[in-house]
């Protein structure tokens, strides 16, 4: 990775991808899990909650983006090969970057010992970013036309949907949706066994990232048309409509495969597309169409270095955990610390636990200034 200068960028797209990161460090680190408001939670399996909608909208962005960043290597005369190369180097990295975050720290304490890889976690949220960007990128790259983009991502989601639906898992049968016995679940037991998030089960697991290859290509739709020839005003208008033809298709597809983010089902991406496209359609409007970007000032710092902070963030986070401060009752660890003996004192569990995270987010907003004024922005 290295540090470059600040370009010209779509800055709607960058607010997106702030708020975006800003929403998963909140729900990822509250002051207690125990303690947490319901839309701050992942539904606990059908439906959605707004926390289910994060993910989703980080790879629809990482889809937007790509349209934006190989069109440029295409004009500049970078050759395919070295597009290639780009691509395969920027897997292997947030692939490593996963697999480093599931690891971290090696060492464990309380007893001594080291991490142990016979269960590592393999998948994860980078990793499927980085699995669903490989993918998604030999499509875009390979069929131009956003018409055969379209395809790949309805017939992937489509396909997604058949096999889940026909092909029978052992002791289970056709077309179960429970945690134990849907068709996901049974590959990534097959495959990897004793790597999986918890026990027997995993969200971001091997089948399911299928139907995430389609969430980027939504996105590859989506800055197909930013990239096109209509007014801005046009734009954000198309923008809304398919967003609202997301959301209704999603509604409908529910009925018979319903959403749900740890399956990642074909409802869930058409209706998380729909609801990424309105986001995307409400700041462009704001920022590219209507010239208001003095509130958008906290996310673009925090879009400029999206994958840095999730990074950065998440390590701290475990190093709060791990981390023994010595009490005249025992020790305490240094989260537990902030949370038990500096907020509880002065708010609700609940709403404690709720000030933790905002105070997580305002720390690494903070931290994120101190790269920005100094244009600084990691790249991978």
């Amino acid at each position: 990775m290295a540090a470059v200068k600040k370009t010209e960028r779509l800055v709607s797209l960058d607010v997106f991808r702030g708020i975006t990161i800003a929403g998963m460090i909140l729900v990822n680190n509250p002051g207690s899990w125990s303690h947490i408001y319901k839309p701050l939670a992942h539904a606990e399996w059908h439906g959605w909650t707004p926390t289910d909608l994060i993910f989703p909208f980080f790879l629809f962005i990482v889809g937007v983006a790509m349209t934006f960043s190989f069109n440029k290597l295409e004009s500049n005369g970078v050759p395919k090969k070295d597009v290639y190369k780009k691509i395969v180097r920027r897997f292997f990295i947030l692939f490593g970057l996963g697999l480093f975050m599931a690891i971290f720290p090696l060492v464990r304490f309380d007893p001594l010992r080291l991490y142990d890889f016979s269960t590592m976690r393999i998948m994860g949220v980078l990793q499927r970013i980085a699995v669903a960007y490989l993918f998604a990128s030999i499509i875009f790259l390979e069929f131009r036309k956003a018409k055969y983009h379209a395809y790949w991502a309805f017939g992937l989601i489509i396909f997604y949907w058949i096999i889940m639906k026909t092909i029978p898992v052992p002791g289970y049968g056709a077309g179960n949706l429970t945690m134990e016995g849907n068709l996901a679940t049974y590959i990534d037991n097959l495959i990897m066994p004793n790597h999986l998030w918890k026990l027997h089960w995993d969200p971001e697991g091997l089948l399911s990232t299928i139907p995430a290859i389609g969430t980027v290509l939504f996105g590859i739709l989506t800055g197909h048309l930013l990239h096109s020839d209509l007014s801005k005003k046009d734009k954000a208008i198309y923008m809304f409509i398919f967003g609202n033809i997301g959301l209704v298709t999603g509604l409908i597809v529910d009925v018979w495969f319903p959403i749900n983010k740890g399956l990642w089902t074909s409802s869930y991406v058409l209706f998380t597309a729909g609801f990424a496209l309105h986001f995307l359609a409400m700041c462009f409007w704001l920022i590219d169409l209507k010239g208001y970007k003095a509130w958008s000032k906290p996310f673009v710092i925090y879009g400029m270095n999206a994958i840095a902070v999730f990074v950065l963030s998440g390590l701290m986070a475990k190093l709060m955990y791990m981390i023994k401060i010595p009490l005249a009752d025992g020790a305490v660890s240094l989260k537990g610390l902030i949370y038990e003996y500096l907020l509880l004192p002065i708010a609700s569990p609940i709403n404690a636990s709720l000030i933790y995270a905002l105070l997580y987010i305002g720390f690494w907003l903070w931290m994120m200034w101190l790269l920005y004024k100094r244009n600084i922005f990691i790249k991978i």
